[in-house]
């Protein structure tokens, strides 16, 4: 953000596109205009922005838009709902929905009345919810349809603790006689007349919030064990709004799309916290297979989504290249190379030559701006890729079309956010520098530590994990391991525990190869193989779309997915994309052999997460046969 011209202030205090802070960030308490916690900023905001839009989400097909107010009736009514149905300051409350206006009205109201937020992926089991209710002793749990309640009628029995269930949708449920089950127009009748009977009720509450109280309580995916609950305070959660106001540049004016899962500390951020403090209006993707689609039609201003949607929307525009007249191919062959020639230099924030930029300008008016509004960013100021690494290759793409992508670090623990490029600052193939209010440091086993108001307050009812996770000194242990360079640009090389000892005594750290596979457009995902054993190997999931563009040029015939994943030639482009890592590596760290995993896999499976991550000990044990073939 350039802080000359949107940053004004008193010594004391500093203005941000038109929201206060304290002069000094991370300074206690954390003030956004004005307000120490999340609901208090919440009433501030709906109150002050009344009839503007907060939120536009489609139904039958038209968007249709939600004023502030509307935020702020919605969510006092469920907040007084459950106040009305017995929740107490401190309990739990579970959500498990697709993203929806409804899922943030529930966390408002939930946080508003004193309750605790937490959400549960939609594409978790039956005996994952099961998990979840009862580890967090959640007192209530909403559901978005019939779908996710049959979730909850499996294991009804194995979560006494639940007092109500409430359900958003009705289709399909006409005739549900449930005592547990209660529908979202019926909570809100309750709150309406709870409301009656104690004016000013919900206000009351919202001021007995404190910036110490336990806000959310989020999962980890659990890739190395049970999710553990981490707990975020207000205080933590206006830390992280305050360090991506001055490192992000967030304006009222914005449109903001809302796609990947709320129950995900990047997505709350993106689509829940930052519009709340900046008052920008937050867009709901109909659905996850609708995003690009609705890209087209909202055109947002900023756009944060993890390297598979980035990578998606790249092949999709190689695709339509492929398909175009030999005329088109060409202008777009030239458009990318006078785009790339420009980005070497302000990729890095230095101007390019007159001559480069004049030919820019040229391809950009015939070709490019085309191509960015047909993908719906043509209003794109800034894209944001984070939660895994992402090809270089793939950023300056991006920088060559126009669309100035950056890439950031940060976790559950430390509220989303630590270190972050920006478009005046970018180190390229680094998460950038560490934002305002947090410090870090690499301590001597390499692993990256934080420390700032924004590390979360500790593990819910697991006070060994939570010890392990700070230093004696109470810094966060991330558990990742980097380096910073000369310029304090931070870079990210593995992850401790995924360390591999081989059995001449070498130690590798996996997530670099990985990460360099996963470069590669056919290669989806990898997990090296190698601890105790002679030398590397690797389980491949090959990129489904890709691949099968990949087949169907070269007429390689395949049936479904395992027959692809056999295909001779399929089998030989991979070795190929491991061959080319290999050149880049040590001989110790070379991968030896590789074997496809024939399955595809979705986050309803053991080895992956609902964020897509290979959980490395099930994916071990599940294709042990295949490893020990390679042995």
């Amino acid at each position: 953000m350039n802080m000359q011209t949107s940053v004004t202030g008193t010594p004391s205090q500093i203005e941000i596109n038109g929201v206060s802070f304290n002069a000094d960030p991370g300074q206690r308490p954390i003030l956004v205009d004005g307000c120490d916690t999340i609901p208090k900023l919440f009433e501030t905001r709906c109150k002050t922005l009344g009839v503007r839009t907060a939120h536009r989400e489609k139904d039958m097909g038209i968007w249709k838009s939600y004023s502030w107010s509307d935020y702020w009736d919605h969510a006092k009514w469920i907040g007084l709902g459950l106040l009305s149905l017995g929740l107490k300051r401190g309990e739990v409350i579970s959500i498990l929905s697709e993203d929806r206006r409804e899922w943030l009205y529930t966390d408002m109201g939930v946080q508003g009345a004193g309750g605790i937020a937490s959400g549960v992926y939609t594409t978790d089991s039956a005996a994952q919810l099961a998990y979840l209710v009862n580890d967090s002793d959640s007192r209530f749990l909403f559901v978005e349809n019939d779908e996710q309640l049959d979730k909850y009628l499996e294991i009804a029995d194995q979560v006494p603790g639940l007092a109500k269930v409430i359900i958003y949708e009705r289709d399909g449920l006409h005739d549900l006689e449930h005592d547990a089950c209660l529908f979202l127009d019926e909570l809100y009748d309750l709150g309406r007349a709870y409301e009656a009977q104690h004016p000013g009720s919900f206000e009351a509450e919202i001021a007995k919030s404190r910036p110490e109280d336990t806000a959310l309580l989020i999962y980890t995916s659990g890739t190395t064990g049970m999710p553990k609950g981490a707990m975020l305070g207000h205080e933590n959660v206006l830390a992280s709004m305050e360090s991506g106001a001055r490192a992000l540049e967030v304006s009222r004016e914005d449109e903001q799309l809302c796609f990947l899962p709320l129950c995900h500390i990047l997505e709350r951020n993106v689509s829940v916290y930052f519009p709340l403090g900046a008052a920008s209006t937050v867009n709901f993707a109909e659905s996850p297979e609708t995003v690009f689609d609705n890209m087209q039609e909202v055109s947002p201003a900023t756009f944060f989504a993890v390297p598979r949607v980035w990578e998606k929307i790249y092949s999709r525009v190689l695709v339509l290249a492929q398909e175009a007249t030999p005329l088109g191919r060409w202008a777009f062959h030239q458009a990318i190379k006078a785009g790339a020639a420009r980005a070497d230099y302000v990729m890095t924030g230095r101007e390019a030559p007159s001559g480069v930029s004049a030919r820019y300008a040229f391809w950009d008016f015939a070709v490019l701006r085309n191509l960015r509004r047909m993908l719906g960013m043509d209003k794109m100021r800034r894209g944001g890729t984070g939660a895994a690494p992402i090809s270089p290759e793939l950023l300056k793409w991006y920088w060559s079309i126009g669309v100035p992508l950056i890439e950031g670090y940060g976790m559950t623990e430390n509220a989303g956010i630590s270190t972050i490029n920006t478009l005046e600052k970018n180190s390229p193939g680094t998460v950038g520098r560490p934002v305002p209010g947090v410090q870090l440091r690499i301590s001597e086993e390499g692993e990256i530590q934080t420390l700032g108001l924004n590390n979360f307050q500790g593990y819910w009812r697991n006070n060994e994990k939570t010890a392990e996770t700070f230093t004696a000194d109470g810094w966060l242990r991330t558990g990742d391991v980097g380096r910073v360079d000369e310029n304090g640009d931070l870079t990210i090389t593995g992850r401790i525990k995924d360390i591999i000892i081989t059995a001449g005594g070498k130690n590798i750290t996996p997530a670099e190869i990985e990460s360099r596979l996963k470069f590669s457009h056919y290669i989806a995902d990898a997990v090296i193989i190698g601890d105790r054993r002679k030398y590397l190997t690797c389980l491949i999931m090959i990129d489904q779309e890709n691949v099968e563009k990949f087949a169907q040029d070269r007429k390689i015939p395949f049936s479904d997915f395992a027959s692809l994943c056999a295909a001779p030639e399929v089998v030989e482009q991979i070795r190929q994309e491991v061959e080319a890592v290999n050149k880049d590596f040590a001989r110790v760290e070379q991968i030896k052999d590789f074997r496809l995993i024939n399955v595809l896999l979705t986050a309803e499976d053991d080895e992956l997460t609902a964020t897509m991550k290979l959980k490395r000990s099930f994916v071990e044990k599940k294709h042990k046969a295949l490893i020990e073939e390679m042995y």
